[in-house]
């Protein structure tokens, strides 16, 4: 399968990474390939430079927003949520409609220090946002609600036994999603319903940065046991 992911950073790496290794033929997107290739300082979260990372992934393809989505059968919106519109939008609407597009972004703002706030909550969700302004994308939701490296290798904690979540419109789609979180190693997957139901899992973050302050690590997630 032919995957492209919009965003290099972290989770654009991690299921770049996850999704060669599982055979599949995939494009990392980035705004500006010859940037992103020149720089030699590592990001924000100490992350190292992409150069070093892709000699490590040679199988994986770089090139524009615009031509990481064209690539894609399925499209991963794997950038910061606060410009996951506007990244979206330079990807352009040709690449993108009647595609299944995976977001991963959370709504987070981190305008007023640490820990971040959410932009928008309750009754909307960036989920929802990027549905309206896309209407023919067929948008699924999942694996906002838990770091990189468990979103793309659940077995790494409690040998995968702990819970992803999925909200979309378009059943066809999740079912396809569906297939790709278990051959990620997903064996809980809990559909939660239409798109709107995205204000739920996003409006898990306020806690998950509790409980990664309170335990030190971010390798934890939620389990749903009934």
């Amino acid at each position: 399968m032919n995957i492209g992911i919009v965003g290099t950073g972290m989770v654009g790496r991690a299921i770049a990474a996850r999704v060669v290794e599982l055979g599949h033929d995939v494009m990392l997107g980035t705004r500006d390939v010859a940037a992103l290739r020149a720089r030699t300082e590592p990001d924000a979260m100490g992350n190292p430079p992409f150069s070093v990372w892709h000699e490590q992934h040679p199988k994986v393809k770089v090139g524009t927003f615009a031509e990481a989505a064209a690539h894609g059968t399925i499209v991963v919106n794997g950038t910061n949520g606060a410009g996951s519109l506007a990244a979206l939008k330079q990807v352009g609407e040709a690449n993108l409609n009647g595609k299944v597009l995976i977001d991963i972004a959370n709504p987070l703002d981190f305008s007023r220090g640490m820990p971040p706030s959410l932009f928008v909550s309750n009754t909307d969700s960036l989920g929802e946002q990027i549905q309206r302004t896309f209407p023919h994308v067929r948008v699924v939701k999942t694996l906002n609600t838990m770091n990189a490296y468990l979103m793309a290798n659940p077995q790494q904690l409690n040998d995968g036994d702990h819970t992803v979540f999925m909200s979309g419109n378009d059943a066809g789609a999740k079912a396809q999603v569906a297939e790709l979180l278990k051959s990620f190693g997903w064996p809980d997957v809990i559909d939660l319903g239409d798109i709107t139901t995205a204000r739920g899992t996003e409006m898990l973050l306020p806690i998950w940065l509790r409980l990664f302050s309170a335990l030190q690590t971010p390798m934890f997630n939620f389990k749903v046991v009934k």
